[in-house]
């Protein structure tokens, strides 16, 4: 063994940087460009790793320090021996020739690299997790910690990291592939730590005097991609060390984008991939920056115009704004109007409250306007469908399950009333009632918000004249509803007043057309006008 002085190389020309992280102790084992301390300067911070593969004796330095170039960082316990600095001054010029050659055998067969199995570590309780990504191939080299494998449970993915550097011999799963802690995932063919026997063997004088200086000065190729960048972009604002920052350039990541989950914020490999995985799937589903060039929103510091105070969005509302950005951006819109004469059905209405009282519900216009909508689903069956994923076909539907519209303190929820045209009036009110409450309790299941063919939102109990549903996607339209007005409407021989109901029907113009709406939103006006046409 033998004890190795490790000092901070050179920074690039910075100076007095602050010593942000260390990320071994006295004791630590550590491979050769394993990072010992993280340091930061005014642009940028960056890893300072092992010149060689050891123990670690002492740290010098503690979080908060300034360091420079030259300073000692860490006694490091290496496994390069003294023998061969003692043994040229030991013996004759004569005998010194014959023991290395006779060493050198035992000494080249103790560093074989030896092939091993890689083992899937404990997956935190996770039992049969897919992989959804592998990472090298065979004949690939890795050094400790790179990943091997990402694999993804119900809950979230993680990356498998190999245990130590050397060449990837075999791996035994592909994409798709079920594991668990234990399973075999390849076989590496590890790299031995150094040894005697990979340094120059020749017995000459300056042998020695090379192999003393060694220590005290790495060389410094072993540093010369871990200088501190000195760019002024926001990235190098961003904590992360070089080999994360290599990895962003080479996939074109800006890190000032990717969150962060290691230790004081620090930017990982994890952390870049996963962002990768999520850009791609937005990608996919045509999300907010899935190659549609649409620039960001500035980020803009509303304190500077007066006192502010930022609550988080709950995780309700976080979910609506990333529907209505995803179905804005990728459903082409049309909206027509019109308003339904509902002077009768209004008038039927408050007739059967009495009756209504005694079956212990309370008749509102609720079941009206999902019987009528779901006799118009029946009579223009083109708005009872779902574009295919693949864009080339439709899902036509023989169910007829309608959405409704619930605001509640958490945000919008939307239960979904299944087979509403098979339901009377008395049975949907009261269903409609108890999901709308269990919408404001918050006790809604998952289950009872899906599957809807289309849905309604209503405004009419706050007010306005009209407004734009944006259609919920993979539904091709939306009704929304306004406040009911009394209006006076020609009959023919004089102007009388009569309830209008506003409707504005918006509805995705790749699955329906123009002339499709037309009769959808006139027919639906034509029975909410006379509710007896859901007789015929």
């Amino acid at each position: 063994m033998a004890k190795q002085v490790i000092k901070v190389p050179d920074l690039g020309g910075a100076d007095q940087v602050d010593v942000i992280e260390i990320p071994v102790a006295p004791g630590d084992t550590v491979a050769q460009e394993d990072a010992l301390i993280v340091v930061e300067g005014d642009k940028a911070s960056m890893d300072v790793p092992a010149p060689v593969a050891g123990k670690i004796l002492s740290i010098s330095l503690k979080e908060g320090d300034k360091v420079s170039a030259g300073d000692v960082i860490a006694e490091i316990e290496t496994d390069v021996t003294a023998a061969p600095v003692e043994e040229p001054t030991a013996a004759p010029a004569q005998t010194a020739q014959p023991e290395p050659v006779a060493e050198a055998p035992a000494a080249v067969a103790s560093a074989e690299p030896k092939e091993a199995p890689i083992l899937i570590p404990d997956l935190g309780g996770a039992d049969a997790v897919d992989v959804i990504e592998i990472c090298v191939q065979p004949g690939d080299t890795v050094a400790e910690g790179d990943s091997l494998i990402v694999v993804e449970g119900d809950k979230a993915s993680m990356d498998v990291p190999s245990p130590s550097a050397g060449t990837v011999v075999s791996i035994a799963l592909k994409e798709g592939d079920k594991v668990s802690t234990g399973d075999t995932l390849g076989v590496l063919k590890a790299v031995p730590a150094p040894t005697a026997a990979e340094e120059p063997a020749a017995p000459t004088q300056s042998a020695p005097e090379q192999q003393v200086s060694r220590p005290s000065e790495p060389p410094a190729a072993a540093h010369k991609d871990y200088q501190v960048e000195r760019d002024l972009t926001a990235a190098a604002q961003v904590y992360a060390g070089p080999a994360v920052r290599k990895l962003a350039r080479e996939l074109g990541v800006t890190l000032s984008r990717v969150k962060p989950s290691g230790p004081r914020n620090r930017v990982t490999k994890g952390d870049l991939h996963h962002y990768i995985r999520e850009q791609v799937k937005k990608g996919e589903h045509g999300a907010v920056g899935g190659g549609l060039g649409i620039a960001e929103m500035p980020d803009i510091d509303f304190s500077q115009f007066g006192p502010v105070h930022v609550a988080p969005m709950s995780k309700i509302h976080k979910i609506t704004a990333a529907n209505m950005s995803r179905n804005w951006l990728n459903v082409p819109h049309v909206t027509q109007f019109d308003d339904a004469d509902i002077t009768e059905l209004e008038d039927f209405r408050k007739s059967m409250q009495a009756e209504a009282e005694k079956r212990g519900v309370k008749l509102t216009p609720v079941p009206f306007l999902l019987k009528a909508v779901a006799a118009a689903l029946r009579a223009e069956p083109s708005f009872n469908v779902s574009l295919h994923k693949d864009g080339e076909q439709i899902v036509r539907k023989d169910y007829v399950h309608v959405g409704m519209a619930v605001d509640t303190p958490k945000g919008l929820m939307v239960p979904v009333i299944r087979d509403v045209d098979k339901k009377g009036l008395y049975e949907l009110v009261a269903e409609a009632s108890e999901l709308a409450m269990k919408a404001r309790d918050g006790k809604l299941k998952t289950k009872e918000m899906q599957g809807a063919c289309f849905t309604i939102s209503s405004l009419g109990a706050i007010g306005g004249t009209g407004f734009t549903p944006i259609v919920n996607a993979p539904e091709v339209g939306i009704l929304g509803i306004s406040k009911l007005a009394v209006k006076p409407v020609w009959n023919g021989e004089t102007f009388a007043p009569r309830k209008l109901l506003p409707l504005a029907l918006s509805y995705d113009h790749r699955a329906v057309n123009g002339s499709d709406a037309g009769r959808f939103l006139t027919y639906l006006v034509s029975v909410l006008a006379d509710v007896r046409r859901l007789l015929l």
